[in-house]
């Protein structure tokens, strides 16, 4: 899986700019929780090389970055959770899934 790392603020603006062409996903991942552990592993797993074409990955150290997750849930209006990911469409969270209802197929299905 080829993600980039959220680890700025100001990436939350490229974020929305970049929803606009194609949806963008925010995996918020705690490094301390295995449940978190889980999820990542599941998503990184199943992800295949021509998902990248369908929908543009970002990564979240929760732990480390956490001023960058209460500025996601600021700006895009989601409630923190973690693990969580968010689909941003148009510059918009369009949906959002945390702990064990994140599902690879449901995420592809939402970038449609």
């Amino acid at each position: 899986m080829h993600y980039s790392k959220l680890d700025h603020v100001s990436q939350l603006e490229t974020i929305k700019e970049e929803s606009i062409e194609k949806p963008v996903l925010i995996f918020k991942h705690s490094t301390r929780c295995s449940i978190s552990a889980m999820a990542w592993n599941r998503l990184t797993r199943n992800w295949k090389e021509e998902d990248n074409e369908k929908i543009k990955p970002y990564y979240l150290d929760l732990i480390t970055y956490r001023e960058i997750s209460n500025a996601v849930e600021e700006q895009f209006g989601v409630r923190h959770q973690s693990p969580q990911v968010i689909i941003v469409k148009g510059g918009h969270a369009t949906y959002n899934s945390s702990h064990m209802g994140i599902d690879y197929q449901e995420i592809l299905d939402q970038a449609k």
